[in-house]
């Protein structure tokens, strides 16, 4: 679904997975600092729209999701995923229920498969399901932003900002009066920042909740059954992930990014050494320079140097080995 605010000065439409948005709208750095400083909105029109209505819609979705959602209070922004039966991460949700609906924008493209297996899930429960990707535009606000958010709009609000849901026929106006735009260039790497991963870039069809750091934020570890918690119980009582989340410190002195799937190894086995992992974001960050997020294996030293591609790559812990 192609965003009307691809037409603003300045749009360079994004590629791949975010196709559909603008990369950036001519000035990468300025729009990190201003949503850094708390400025501006990011267009996330192309994300995946669904809603859960219905008297049981609570009760339903926390049959199948990871997250705790049973008692979730209106307004309270919550994530969850859901996991295939080993446990691999399937689909994840950005969710709040407003007091009637459950709202929850997925990845692009992924809401058709998302509907269907919550269609097949269905049974007796009082609950209906819509796709409102067509109708309803996911638009962020960065922490600390004043923006008036306007009547009557869904809204998740996290520690790092705001994602509305707004008609989508009103985005055009919202631009107008709450610019300026940032492209999700500048989301990406505010994102890669924080240490945030997302499904499709730091995770692959073997993902486990554990590796990424999900366990918490998006997995809650007191629930009830769900598809893939036997995977989910067995690794937190009784093992460690195959593999864990790193964020790398990239040589600034190398003109292009690694890109997703480049080899990570031992920066003292050289680029010809034993793959260790491989890279899953890459951006250019106003502050850090390059940065990175990396899977690697477990037992990969914590402070050894290393080299994801021949870009030479410092590591920091995100997930614990």
């Amino acid at each position: 679904m192609k965003s009307p605010l691809l037409s603003l000065p300045g749009a360079v439409p994004a590629e791949g997975r975010d196709e559909g948005v603008a990369a950036h709208y001519g000035d990468l750095f300025r729009e990190q600092r201003a949503l850094a400083d708390g400025t501006g909105f990011v267009d996330l029109s192309h994300r995946g729209v669904v809603t859960v209505s219905g008297d049981d819609r609570l009760s339903w979705l926390h049959l199948l999701l990871t997250q705790h959602v049973s008692d979730l209070p209106p307004g309270r922004a919550t994530e969850a995923l859901i996991l295939s039966a080993n446990g691999h991460i399937e689909h994840a949700l950005y969710l709040v229920d407003d007091g009637e609906t459950v709202w929850a924008h997925v990845e692009p493209g992924t809401q058709g498969e998302l509907i269907a297996y919550l269609e097949s899930m269905k049974f007796f429960y009082r609950v209906e399901i819509a796709d409102r990707t067509d109708e309803t535009a996911v638009v962020h606000l960065p922490a600390g932003s004043v923006t008036e958010v306007p009547g009557g709009v869904a809204v998740r609000e996290t520690a790092y900002g705001r994602d509305l849901f707004l008609p989508r026929a009103g985005l055009e106006a919202f631009a107008a009066e709450h610019g300026p735009a940032a492209g999700i260039l500048a989301y990406e790497a505010l994102r890669v920042e924080g240490h945030r991963p997302r499904l499709g870039f730091e995770t692959d069809h073997r993902t486990i909740p554990h590796e990424i750091g999900l366990i918490g934020s998006a997995v809650h570890l007191q629930k009830g059954c769900y598809r893939g918690q036997e995977t989910v119980a067995r690794v937190q009582n009784l093992g460690k992930p195959p593999r864990r989340l790193v964020f790398l410190h990239l040589d600034g002195s190398e003109v292009l990014l690694p890109a997703p799937g480049t080899p990570v190894r031992l920066a003292a086995d050289g680029p010809e050494g034993r793959q260790l992992g491989f890279v899953t974001s890459a951006v250019r960050h106003h502050e850090l320079g390059p940065i990175a997020l990396a899977l690697v294996k477990r037992n990969v030293p914590v402070d050894a140097p290393l080299v994801a591609g021949t870009t030479a790559a410092a590591q920091e812990t995100v997930v614990e080995p």
